[in-house]
């Protein structure tokens, strides 16, 4: 049980290391998208970077999900190694990973408001008339129709692994 726990978790791992990939092979074509779509609309190209808004694979867009998948692997290695301490470490970052991805799904769902009232916030006019729901229409275009495959498959990946795995865990 504890080698199925394991493949599971590296499974996770690896699901989660496809995002800072795709990102680094095709975010500076999201972002040249975005900044095309910004030029259309009269804002300034620049507004999303001085904001901090990115496609790339650079800051925590790559730190997190890596981060996600060393403690995914490192749990790996704890049930391949048949250690006791696997089994509480495979219910606290199966359950944690599950609600992390749960954090994701909500936040890629709520983007375009979240988006809206971050440009809101900075008291830029500029920046509170762009059409968001455009803008980021465009960004996603910038990335190959495969991507939203993937990222259904990583989900499932994701969110079934950490059921199975939870279940496995909990009655291993």
């Amino acid at each position: 049980m504890n080698t199925l726990v394991a493949a599971i978790e590296i499974a996770i791992a690896a699901a989660f290391v496809s995002m800072p990939i795709v990102r680094h092979r095709y975010g500076k074509a999201a972002m040249a998208t975005a900044q095309a779509e910004l030029s259309r609309q009269g804002v300034r190209t620049t507004a999303l970077h001085e904001h901090g808004m990115r496609f790339d694979a650079s800051g925590h867009e790559s730190a997190a999900p890596l981060s996600v998948a060393a403690i995914m692997l490192t749990a790996a290695g704890l049930n391949l190694a048949g250690l006791d301490i696997a089994r509480p470490v495979n219910w606290v970052v199966l359950a944690l990973v599950f609600l992390g991805n749960c954090v994701i799904v909500y936040s890629n769902h709520t983007a375009v408001r979240s988006v809206t009232a971050a440009f809101a916030r900075t008291g830029d006019p500029e920046l509170a008339r762009i059409d968001v729901p455009a803008l980021l229409d465009r960004a996603e275009a910038g990335f190959p129709a495969w991507t939203w495959t993937l990222q259904k498959v990583r989900n499932t990946v994701v969110f079934g692994g950490a059921v199975i795995g939870l279940a496995l865990s909990i009655l291993g």
